[in-house]
């Protein structure tokens, strides 16, 4: 057992970790994120009772989406006496935290530190989506406020460190580091001895260069070594001795750590802030086979804003003033526009999934041509599966819909020239971070699946933009797909669908309606680019199989009515979700009658269990962003009971690991054999905000 477990199994005998009970707003989710702002920065606090302590800071380690530990802890020493507020180190009395509070961008805990002083801790991880500058920095902060609780002066010493294993999900490799300072900036620079680019271990990076960073300023200390040692340092005396451990080692030999100390002095009423950052850094960062016959590394989208990695680690620290003002801005826009749309119950989903949409995606290109690679966290990690930025998309398109142009345009790129032989959209691109494709045809077989999902995208965004010209860009290859629709959306045959987990089923009712959706689609891209005869012919298919489909797919004779699972078993009924693009598209009555809006609307909640409403008759489970996209075009009604279903889950799930999407609607737990945690499809938690 290394000293890592040593401490984390006796815990107990450093210190004591009892809690006082801390408020928890809007919800207590199931997992807090802390620094979530790509695919290999995604640190969270586990809270669930699975596994996680509840919603507090001190007393455990946060982890990786994994679950492998990211070593961060904290001490503050008041008057001499240490105590610990971030992880799990041991050695001291544990901080008592008071409140815990989250936004769109951040998390925000209030400490109680032996009723003398205050810490207000707050994880910031901005999101830009419109400004791609500050979007590529794979960056997020750390603040530290300490102001005097009972008036008097305390002597204040605050302490925060990071462990190797943020640099490798390989415990056994060599990490080399140092220390530096940069532009008013002192920075632990750590990183894999051995770099092995586009690949992974444990879903970790083998590649790319590791900052933790503070203010360079007079009351600093610093000291890079094992874990014990730093540590117990920064308890005895308050301050560090300004070392650098030179014997560079595996991750798990003598667990090595990257410490600050600031010594803060007296701490009266006026409160006393410390600001860190951590963050990586690569150079090429994603593989593609695109243009041309072998693969392409596009570099990470920083590298074409900033001349090398100390650069945009700077920049990243001294911006936080103006970086921290963007992210209220948009924190503010969440918060009012879910409350106007749908009250609190809505706002504590929506705040929840802003970090972890934007968490899975890696930019990468340049200004002038950015991609965007999106990472199917957790189900399998394949890269660019079309069927989860499909889900993804109302965030994308609520905060900027260019975004979905530049996620799209790796698939264009590997299917238009050439590297997969099937007539149907490909599924996914490859396991990320290589996206070498499917030359052979052989990707996960979802074809009326995807191409439904790849028209309805296609013209979401140029509704969105007006670009016109990007639809007839892509004009023969959309062709190409409607016409794989016009041959199977009516008559689905057995297949799986975006919901692969519930198995293959023939003439699934609303898989057709997504192809179906998707003629319609089609309609209008032709009508755009100036095909009329393609635009007549399509839309006469599509208003003749909608017509079609309703005979088709509705039990009519039920009490009530609802749309089937499937055409041949009248009993069978699920989430009809793929109604949702009808609306999104802004098609609504003239394509789709009301009277199915209306039949889904009420039947909904007559299948409610505790905590959602199931995908479908075969199973108990449900997922999120299915039955918002139900709820974004039911009655008030019926999204409001949604909403207070889902809500209520959230503040009382079993579950410990970042969001998921996929639960059980009696127990609130994970189904059995199937955990998703960290998906971006909570993206499609924006639904009713990217509505027309």
């Amino acid at each position: 057992m290394g000293l890592r477990s040593v401490l984390v199994a006796g815990v107990a005998l450093f210190g004591s970790l009892t809690h006082a009970a801390s408020s928890f707003s809007p919800a207590r989710p199931p997992a807090i994120p802390l620094a979530v702002k790509g695919p290999y920065l995604n640190s969270w606090l586990q809270v669930g009772s699975d596994g996680g302590n509840g919603g507090y800071l001190a007393g455990e380690w946060p982890k990786f989406w994994s679950q492998q530990v990211t070593g961060w802890a904290g001490f503050i020493r008041v008057d001499g006496t240490a105590y610990n507020w971030l992880g799990a180190p041991g050695g001291a009395d544990a901080v008592d935290q008071t409140d815990f509070s989250y936004t769109s961008t951040r998390s925000i805990f209030i400490m109680n530190v032996a009723d003398k002083v205050e810490m207000n801790i707050t994880f910031l991880t901005p999101v830009t989506p419109n400004d791609l500058r500050r979007q590529s920095l794979v960056f997020s902060y750390l603040e530290v406020a300490v102001s005097s609780l009972d008036g008097a002066e305390h002597d204040v010493q605050l302490y925060a460190d990071v462990s190797a294993e943020w640099a490798s999900g390989d415990l056994n490799a060599v990490i080399t580091w140092e220390y530096n300072t940069a532009d008013g900036v002192a920075y632990h620079q750590f990183q894999r001895q051995d770099q092995e680019d586009i690949t992974e271990t444990n879903q970790q990076a083998n590649w790319g260069t590791w900052f933790w960073s503070t203010e360079d300023v007079d009351n600093l200390s610093y000291q890079s070594g094992e874990d014990s040692v730093v540590r117990s340092a920064f308890i005895s005396n308050g301050a560090l001795p300004n070392t650098d451990d030179t014997t560079y080692r595996a991750v798990s030999d003598n667990w090595p750590v990257f410490g600050f100390a600031n010594d803060l002095g007296s701490v009266g009423s006026e409160s006393v802030s410390t600001l860190y950052t951590i963050g990586m850094t690569q150079g090429g960062a994603i593989s593609l086979l695109g243009e041309g016959p072998d693969l392409t590394t596009y570099p990470a989208l920083w590298n074409d804003y900033f001349d090398n990695d100390i650069d945009a680690m700077t920049f990243f620290y001294n911006d936080y003033s103006e970086s921290s003002s963007i992210a209220t801005d948009l924190d503010n826009k969440v918060a009012t526009d879910s409350l106007a749309a749908a009250g609190q119950n809505y706002l504590t989903l929506t705040s929840l999934s802003v970090r972890q949409t934007f968490g899975a995606l890696q930019f990468t290109g340049t200004d002038a041509d950015p991609l965007v690679f999106l990472k199917e966290i957790s189900s399998n990690s394949d890269i660019q599966t079309v069927d989860v930025i499909f889900p993804a998309i109302p965030l994308i398109l609520y905060t900027n819909p260019d975004i979905l142009n530049y996620m799209l345009k790796p698939l264009f790129l590997n299917q238009e020239n050439g590297h997969y032989p099937n007539t149907n959209a490909i599924h996914d691109l490859g396991t990320f971070p290589l996206a070498k494709g499917y030359p052979d045809g052989t990707d996960e077989p979802q074809p009326l699946e995807e191409c439904g999902n790849m028209i309805i995208m296609v013209l979401a965004y140029a509704q969105k933009t007006g670009d016109n010209d990007y639809l007839t860009q892509h004009y023969p290859i959309l062709k190409q797909w409607a016409g794989y629709l016009v041959d199977e959306a009516l008559i689905p045959a057995d297949q799986i669908s975006t919901d692969d987990f519930a198995g293959s089923l023939a003439n699934q009712t609303n898989l057709a309606l997504k192809g179906i959706i998707g003629l319609r689609a089609m309609s209008e891209i032709s009508d755009r680019t100036g095909n009329s005869d393609d635009a007549s012919s399509f839309l006469d298919t599509a208003n003749s199989y909608i017509e079609q489909w309703q005979g088709f797919g509705v039990n009519s004779a039920a009490d009530p009515p609802h749309a089937t699972l499937s055409y041949n078993d009248p009993d069978s009924h699920g989430l009809l979700y793929n109604l949702y693009a009808n609306s999104l598209l802004g098609f609504d009555y003239d394509f789709v009658p009301q009277s199915v809006y209306d039949m889904q609307s009420n039947f909904y909640p007559t299948q409610a269990l505790d905590y959602g409403v199931p995908l479908d008759t075969r199973h108990t489970y449900t997922k999120t962003d299915w039955m918002l996209w139900c709820a974004s075009i039911a009655s008030v009604e019926t999204r409001d009971r949604f909403l207070q279903l889902i809500a209520g889950w959230i503040d009382s799930t079993p579950t410990n690991l970042a969001l998921t999407d996929l639960y059980d609607a009696v127990s609130g737990n994970y189904p059995d054999g199937l955990q998703f945690t960290a998906r971006p499809v909570a993206g499609g938690h924006f639904s009713i905000l990217a509505l027309p």
